[in-house]
């Protein structure tokens, strides 16, 4: 689908495609495009489209570049789908020096938020370099979104782990306490990743190593990059503070459910040591040799039973006075 832009008034408004034409556009969105709009266009502004495959190349040099004076610049963008899942995906900024051109097979929410503030909000966009730096800025807010919300989930977090192991813990919750910590950290490696992307492309667009003398952007955006680089900074350190801790709670899980594995044993060990005196009494008396004393005493069968009794009732009474109980 494609989605495009233009600057009017200084706020950003939704073209219609039927009347206006791709060349008037500041900004044009390719939401998963087909093969038509791909070649339209790339018809339109003389571009080539990078394909999905392309744009899932891991090296650096196939994700910033240069080619005929335009930028392809992609980073990892993460896209909630639900309050539990989200995915992540490539999404290339093709900066031409008059427009913006996106591409996405995912549906990263920043992208739409931006378009809605730009719509309300007075702006400064005019080229192709201050639109993808305004929409950098809304995937890195969206991110700080998201580590904010997992902080106060592993607070949470961290109290059902500690409450699980006080006496009247629930011990059958763990298994969904490991699984909510399966989920934090995937999604805290889905941000870092998003954050290393979004990095590598603020500073190639502060400084490109490949023309050293020639600055992509001006005096007047370079706070707004610097700014921009300061954020990701900070993110990337609370990201790896909650990879930490993230850490610590799947440690003191396994520790819990340790213990709690640890506890059954131990009861199951006393029972059977309690129960071992009384069970040699039982078998010496029920063996079957025909001298044996007790059997014609008249109080053979309670003197039994109460030796038995003794026997289990003495081990566990010193158990609890070790406190091992």
């Amino acid at each position: 689908m494609i989605t495009a832009y233009r600057s009017r008034g200084a706020r950003l408004e939704r073209m219609d495609l039927t009347q206006d034409h791709l060349r008037d556009a500041l900004w044009i969105d390719l939401d998963c495009p087909t093969g038509a709009e791909e070649d339209a266009v790339e018809a339109t502004l003389g571009i080539d489209i990078p394909t999905h495959e392309d744009m899932q190349e891991i090296e650096v040099s196939s994700r910033i570049y240069r080619e005929n004076g335009v930028l392809f610049l992609t980073a990892q963008v993460v896209a909630t789908l639900d309050a539990r899942e989200t995915e992540i995906g490539p999404v290339t900024f093709v900066v031409c020096p008059d427009r913006l051109v996106t591409v996405h097979y995912h549906h990263p929410g920043s992208l739409v938020h931006f378009a809605e503030w730009a719509a309300r909000h007075d702006t400064a966009l005019a080229t192709g370099v201050v639109t993808v730096l305004g929409l950098l800025e809304s995937v890195v807010d969206r991110l700080a979104d998201i580590l904010e919300g997992e902080a106060r989930k592993l607070d949470l977090l961290s109290k059902a782990v500690f409450a699980a192991h006080r006496p009247a813990g629930k011990g059958e919750t763990l298994g969904a306490v490991l699984q909510r910590i399966g989920r934090a950290e995937d999604l805290n490696g889905k941000v870092g990743e998003s954050l290393n992307t979004i990095q590598r492309v603020v500073g190639y667009l502060s400084v490109s190593s490949e023309h050293p003398d020639q600055h992509l952007l001006t005096e007047g955006e370079r706070p707004l990059a610097r700014t921009l680089a300061q954020d990701i900074r900070s993110l990337r350190e609370e990201a790896a503070t909650q990879s930490a801790k993230i850490r610590f709670l799947l440690d003191a899980t396994l520790g819990v459910i340790n213990i709690r594995q640890s506890d059954v044993i131990k009861i199951f060990s006393v029972v059977a040591f309690v129960f071992l005196p009384p069970t040699l009494i039982a078998s010496i008396y029920g063996m079957n040799f025909v001298h044996m004393p007790e059997l014609k005493w008249l109080w053979g069968y309670p003197m039994a039973v109460g030796l038995m009794v003794v026997s289990a009732l003495v081990p566990w009474l010193i158990f609890r006075w070790k406190k091992w109980l």
